[in-house]
């Protein structure tokens, strides 16, 4: 099976949310913990085990903020 890598540009995601619910394995979280340099609560990967490198989350990302990675 093949496996994903999610890395975000946190100080640019404006914390909308379409990312979260694109992402068909359910491991991507908005980061109550960190509110960015522009004052957002950036997403997050909560389960990285669990990614298929898909890249569904970075196809909505508006902001292009989202990088898969596939191995």
């Amino acid at each position: 099976m093949a496996k994903g890598k999610v890395t975000f540009d946190v100080e640019r995601c404006k914390s909308c949310g379409l990312c979260v619910e694109a992402c068909p394995k359910e491991i991507l979280a908005i980061d109550t913990d960190y509110i960015n340099q522009k004052g957002y609560n950036p997403a997050k990967v909560i389960d990285e085990e669990k990614c298929v490198g898909c890249a569904s989350c970075a196809l909505m990302c508006p902001d292009v903020v989202i990088t898969v990675e596939r191995d």
